[in-house]
């Protein structure tokens, strides 16, 4: 557990599917503290636990919400809910999907958030992925839209850039970024590479107006 600013507690762990030594490999998951709430941000429990709970026990107060930001980053929400009842588990409708039990389940979107939290639309086409304001930590969250590289943040391109895809990122993806930046934060949170904290969004908006950034495997 790392503590990146007042209340913000980052972890990785490694990515069930990815293989060791490619980027990703390796994933963050993050603890956003206040007294009356712990928000756990695509929570991600390590291989062989090591003390992994019991370190959580120490950073959790007071009630748990679950933010996933896309289906497939439900991993040990379920074992969070297990651990922590009473937990809700807030995430696009591909995450309740994916859930054994999907009592705990709250469908995120748009429209429809825990309190202090905003949810955003991204993409055109639209995405699956919902990326993540909690308002109380000025902590915005994304899934694998953007992520951080030796250049700062970076949005993911799924596929060698080329001219089309370069044009395809200005015209299409970035635009969507804007109502993001509309709105006040200090930290971009990512799953894949370092956040932007203190400057998150100064970082946002310079990775708004770069050019993609593709690695795979």
């Amino acid at each position: 557990m790392e503590q990146l600013a007042d209340g913000i507690w980052r972890w990785t762990a490694r990515h069930p599917e990815w293989h060791p030594g490619a980027f990703g490999a390796e994933v963050a998951s993050y603890a956003l503290v206040d007294p009356g709430r712990t928000v756990l941000v695509d929570p991600l429990a390590p291989e062989g636990d090591g003390g992994f709970w019991e370190r959580l026990d120490g950073v959790v107060t007071g009630a748990v919400v679950c933010l996933i930001t896309i289906g497939y980053h439900l991993r040990s929400a379920e074992e969070v809910c297990a651990r922590y009842p009473g937990t809700a588990v807030w995430g696009p409708g591909t995450v309740g999907k994916r859930m054994r039990d999907r009592r705990s389940f709250r469908e995120l979107s748009p429209a429809s958030a825990p309190a202090g939290v905003r949810a955003y639309a991204i993409g055109k086409p639209r995405r699956t992925e919902l990326p993540v304001l909690v308002e109380s930590h000025a902590a915005l969250a994304f899934g694998d839209a953007v992520v951080g590289t030796d250049e700062g943040l970076r949005m993911w391109s799924t596929a060698p850039v080329d001219e089309a895809r370069r044009r395809f990122y200005a015209e299409r993806f970035a635009p969507t970024l804007a109502p993001i930046l509309a709105d006040p934060f200090d930290h971009v949170l990512v799953t894949h590479g370092p956040p932007a904290v203190g400057d998150g969004h100064a970082a946002l908006a310079a990775a708004a107006a770069a050019a993609p950034w593709y690695h795979h495997g």
